[in-house]
C-alpha cells in the first residue's frame, strides 16, 4: 500500500490538477465511485485506479472490474493528496483524455462560446445527455472538457455525450445553416421568448460566456434570437439553467402530439 505523498505515482497524479499537465500527460483525473462506474460502463480504459482499503472493502466488484493497467491501494492521506476535492470518497483514477470526436448535428445540438466555469460546463453536459441532444461543440477558449470538476458535475453522463472543441465555432455554425438547421441564439434582448420557437425543426442552440454572453459576431449568425423572460430587477440566469430550459422545451414540443 502506498503511504508516502512523495511517491512518484502520487506526484504524477497530483500534476493532473493542472490543465497543462493533463495535456502533457494525455491523461484525465476521475474522482469518486460514480465516475469510475461510469467509465467502466462506457468501457473507457483506465491507466491507474487508486483506492483506500476501506473503499476496496466496500466495492470489491468495482476493484477488479474494467480495463485497468495498474491498481494501487493507498492510505487515506495519499488519496487526499491526489484528489482535487476536499473530502474525497476513497477512489481516484486516471485515463486517456478524450481529444474530441467529430459531432455532426442533424436534429439538436449545442454550440458553446467561451464557457469558463467547469461546474457550468459539466451541468450542461449532464443536461444535454439527459435531454437526448446529439452532442455539443465548444470554442477553444472554453474550459477543458476533461477538467476534473467538469467530469464530476456531469454526474457520469460525460461518457455518454459526444463533444468536441472546435477551432472555428462560427464556421461550424454556418455549415449547419447550409445543411438546413436553424440556429437559435440566447440573448437578453432576444425578440422571441424561448417557447415561441418551433423546436421541432433541426436546431443548433448557441450559448455564450457566463458574464459577457455571446460575442456579437456569432450572435449575428443566428436565424432566431430568443430570451428567457425575467422578473423586474433580475439581470440574468445561469447559463446551465438556460441550456436546460431550451433543451427541455425542444423535448416537450417534439414529444407532444
Amino acid at each position: 500500500m502506498l503511504t508516502s505523498t512523495q511517491n512518484s505515482l502520487v506526484k504524477q497524479i497530483r500534476r493532473l490538477h493542472s490543465s497543462r499537465d493533463r495535456h502533457t500527460q494525455g491523461l484525465m483525473l476521475l474522482e469518486g465511485t460514480h465516475l469510475v462506474q461510469a467509465a467502466f460502463a462506457a468501457q473507457w480504459p483506465l491507466e491507474t485506479l487508486c483506492a483506500t482499503p476501506q473503499w476496496q472493502s466496500d466495492h470489491p466488484d468495482l476493484w477488479v472490474q474494467g480495463q485497468v493497467q495498474r491498481r494501487e491501494l493507498v492510505s487515506p492521506e495519499v488519496l487526499q493528496a491526489m484528489a482535487t476535492t476536499v473530502t474525497p470518497v476513497g477512489v481516484v483514477a486516471t485515463g486517456p483524455r478524450s481529444l474530441g470526436q467529430a459531432v455532426p448535428f442533424t436534429h439538436l445540438g449545442l454550440a458553446l462560446e467561451t464557457i469558463q466555469d467547469p461546474g457550468n460546463m459539466g451541468t450542461i453536459i449532464r443536461t444535454a445527455a439527459a435531454a437526448a441532444a446529439e452532442g455539443l461543440w465548444v470554442s477553444n477558449d472554453s474550459v477543458d472538457l476533461d477538467h476534473p470538476k467538469v467530469l464530476r458535475a456531469s454526474a457520469g453522463l460525460w461518457f455518454r455525450l459526444p463533444m468536441q472543441k472546435v477551432e472555428d465555432l462560427p464556421d461550424r455554425v454556418r455549415t449547419c445553416q447550409v445543411q438546413g438547421l436553424q440556429v437559435v441564439a440566447t440573448l437578453p434582448t432576444g425578440a422571441l421568448n424561448y417557447w415561441q420557437v418551433d423546436w421541432r425543426r433541426p436546431t443548433v442552440i448557441l450559448l455564450g460566456n457566463e458574464g459577457a454572453g455571446l460575442s456579437p459576431g456569432i450572435a449575428a449568425l443566428a436565424d432566431l434570437q430568443v430570451q428567457v423572460p425575467l422578473a423586474p430587477g433580475v439581470e440574468s440566469l445561469n447559463v446551465a439553467v438556460v441550456a436546460a430550459l431550451m433543451l427541455y422545451e425542444a423535448q416537450r414540443q417534439r414529444t407532444t402530439p
